[in-house]
C-alpha cells in the first residue's frame, strides 16, 4: 500500500508525549543529521507576534510574488489540510514530495523524543533547502526565543507584530516576559520592523534590539500608516504610498498592512509590490465571507461568515469588523479551546451579535465543552444556547432568521473543521 503523509504524520505524532515543550535542543539535533538545511534556506523573513503574523506574512508574499519574486512561506496551524503549512515558490507541497520529506526526516530522527511541530518544522527546512525561491517567509508557530523556526543565524529581516496577552502558561504571565519570547528571534545586526506595540512590550523589544546592534523600524517613530478617504497612507523616512485598502478586512489588518509595506521597503521593492500587498494577499478563516460550499447551501439566504482568531485582542477586532457590515441580524455559532480566555474573548461581541450557539469544536481533546462556551456568552450579555454541531446550529438559525448573518469562529481548529466541512 502506498504511503501517504497522514500515515507518517501519524506516527510522528506518538514521538513526544507532550504537545508542547519548548526548547531548542531536539530541533538542532535533527538538523544536524539532516545536514544542517536552514543554512542553505533562500533569504528569511522571520515573523513573531501575537496576533497579525499570518496576515502580515499573506500581505508580503502577495507584495513579492506581484514584483515577480518566486517565495518559500511556513506557517502553522494548518486549517483543513498539512499541506497549507509549507508553500514552495508559491505553491502548496505536493502530496508526493510532503510524504518523502516527512519520512525522510522520521527516519534520520531514529525514533528519539521530538515534538510534532519540532519534526515537521524540520521537513519544510529540508523542502526550503532543496527547492529555488527568491524569499522564505517564516511564522513562528509560539512565542520566538525557543520556537522550532528560531535557527537562523542572519535572517534577512525580522518583524513583530503587536504582542498581548496569550499562551500564559508557555511564554509567561506578563507583557513583559511574553514580549521577551517573542524578541529572542532579533539578531544581531538584522532590521525589525515593530508593529504597534503597548509601552512594557516595546520596552522590552527595543532594549533586546539595542542589545544586538539590530535596527529597529518601528510603527509611530520609523513609519506610519492609517486611513484617509477609503485609501491606505504609508508613510516612512523614503516618503508616501497612497494605496487601496488591503483585500482583508478589519481595521487590525491596516496596522498588518503597515509592517508589511515596511518590510517591502526594507526589501527595496518598488510600487507594482506594495499595491499587489494591498489587493491580492488572500488569508483564510480571518473574517472570511464563505460564499459557495455545502455550507453555505444549507445557509439559504443567510451570510455565512468565517472567522479563526481566539483571544482578547481577536474578539475586539472581531467586534470592530462587525460593527462597519451592514446593519443585519448577526448570531454566532462559536467553539473554542479550553485554554483559551473565552469571556475575554467574547466581551467586545456582545454588542455586535444578537445571540450564540456553543458548539465543540469536533474531534478536538482540548475543546472547551459547548456548555461552557454558553455559559461565557451569557456572562456578558449575549442570549445563548447549544447545539451538537455546526450544522444543527446553522439549521436553528436559518428556522428563526432565514436572512441573518451568521459568524462561526472562536478557534482555528473550528475554522479547519468548517472548511473541510464545505468542500
Amino acid at each position: 500500500m502506498t504511503q501517504t503523509s497522514d500515515a507518517v504524520l501519524a506516527r510522528m505524532m506518538a514521538l513526544h508525549p507532550k504537545i508542547i515543550d519548548l526548547t531548542l535542543d531536539r530541533v538542532w539535533r535533527l538538523l544536524a543529521a539532516l545536514d544542517n538545511p536552514q543554512d542553505q534556506i533562500p533569504p528569511v523573513i522571520h515573523i513573531a507576534g501575537t496576533n497579525g503574523k499570518g496576515s502580515t506574512q499573506a500581505m508580503i508574499r502577495a507584495g513579492l510574488e506581484g514584483a515577480g519574486k518566486s517565495v518559500h512561506a511556513y506557517t502553522s496551524p494548518h486549517l483543513a489540510r498539512f499541506h497549507e503549512r509549507i508553500r514552495l515558490a508559491g505553491e502548496l507541497i505536493t502530496e508526493a514530495h510532503l510524504t518523502d520529506i516527512l519520512d525522510e526526516c522520521y527516519e534520520k530522527n531514529g525514533g528519539i523524543d521530538i515534538t510534532y511541530f519540532e519534526i515537521t518544522t524540520c521537513a519544510a527546512f529540508l523542502a526550503f533547502a532543496r527547492s529555488q525561491a527568491d524569499y522564505t517567509l517564516m511564522e513562528v508557530g509560539l512565542g520566538g526565543r525557543l520556537d522550532a523556526t528560531n535557527v537562523f543565524a542572519k535572517p534577512e529581516l525580522t518583524i513583530i507584530t503587536p504582542v498581548s496577552i496569550d499562551h500564559e502558561q508557555f511564554l509567561g504571565n506578563t507583557l513583559a516576559k511574553i514580549a521577551a519570547e517573542k524578541a529572542g528571534i532579533i539578531k544581531r545586526g538584522v532590521p525589525c520592523i515593530v508593529g504597534p506595540q503597548q509601552d512594557e512590550a516595546m520596552d522590552v523589544i527595543e532594549a533586546t534590539a539595542q542589545k544586538l546592534g539590530a535596527p529597529l523600524i518601528a510603527y509611530g517613530q520609523h513609519w506610519h500608516v492609517y486611513e484617509e478617504r477609503g485609501r491606505l497612507i504609508f508613510q516612512d523616512e523614503r516618503g508616501l504610498l497612497d494605496l487601496p485598502m488591503p483585500a482583508l478586512l478589519g481595521e487590525h489588518q491596516i496596522m498588518n498592512a503597515g509592517a508589511a509595506l515596511a518590510a517591502l521597503r526594507q526589501l527595496d521593492m518598488q510600487e507594482e509590490a506594495f499595491e499587489a500587498a494591498m489587493t491580492q494577499a488572500e488569508w483564510p478563516a480571518r473574517m472570511q465571507r464563505m460564499k459557495t460550499g455545502a455550507l453555505v447551501e444549507a445557509a439559504g439566504k443567510a451570510e455565512l461568515w468565517l472567522d479563526g482568531g481566539h483571544n482578547a485582542a481577536a474578539g475586539e477586532a472581531l467586534a470592530k469588523v462587525l460593527s462597519t457590515l451592514p446593519k443585519r441580524p448577526t448570531h454566532m455559532i462559536c467553539g473554542m479551546l479550553n485554554t483559551k480566555d473565552v469571556t475575554g474573548y467574547l466581551r467586545p461581541l456582545a454588542a455586535q451579535a444578537d445571540s450564540l450557539i456553543g458548539v465543540s469544536i469536533p474531534g478536538e481533546a482540548n475543546t472547551l465543552p459547548a456548555e461552557e462556551t454558553a455559559k461565557a456568552a451569557a456572562s456578558v450579555g449575549l442570549a445563548s444556547s447549544i447545539a451538537d454541531s455546526v450544522e444543527d446550529a446553522l439549521a436553528t438559525i436559518t428556522a428563526n432568521d432565514p436572512e441573518a448573518r451568521i459568524l462561526i469562529c472562536g478557534s482555528l481548529y473550528l475554522a479547519g473543521h468548517i472548511l473541510r466541512k464545505n468542500g
